[in-house]
């Protein structure tokens, strides 16, 4: 996201406030994080906000079009900023790492179905799984224990 979030909010019209601004400034600083985890990083920065007003501000952001929302199965649900292009996610099974995959294919949806069964489709989102490099390299590590062992 550049520029100004405040211009950000507005241009999306979404009525500027301190919460929301750092609600946002979390999203931004922080992609792919959880709504306990922008929370927690807005109560670092302003003090005491509800986890209610977090869920709020986060939906009516979704809701104009200025953060995403994305939820892999069985996690809680991940915000960040990158909208619009239709990429998708890699997410790390053991330590919940999520990074951004860009499409293989062309423009959105990038992936075609092979039955539509009548939709007119807009949006494929993909995610795929995975071990993250630092996962692999504590796996390789001689002081590796298997939490089985």
């Amino acid at each position: 996201m550049k520029g100004d979030l405040a211009e950000n909010l507005r241009k999306f019209g979404v009525q500027v406030t301190a919460q929301r601004l750092a609600v946002l400034r979390a999203v931004v600083e922080s992609p792919h994080s959880t709504a306990d985890q922008v929370a927690d990083a807005v109560r670092a920065k302003i003090g005491a906000i509800s986890k209610q007003s977090v869920y709020d501000a986060l939906k009516l952001m979704v809701d104009n079009g200025l953060i995403r929302r994305i939820q892999p199965a069985g996690s809680p649900a991940l915000f960040e900023t990158r909208v619009g292009d239709n990429h998708h996610h890699i997410i790390c099974r053991q330590c919940g790492m999520t990074a951004d995959v860009d499409c293989a294919v062309g423009e959105k949806p990038c992936l075609s179905a092979a039955n539509q069964s009548g939709f007119q489709i807009d949006e494929a989102e993909v995610i795929f799984w995975g071990t993250c490099p630092d996962c692999l390299t504590e796996q390789a590590s001689p002081n590796h224990r298997h939490e089985n062992s």
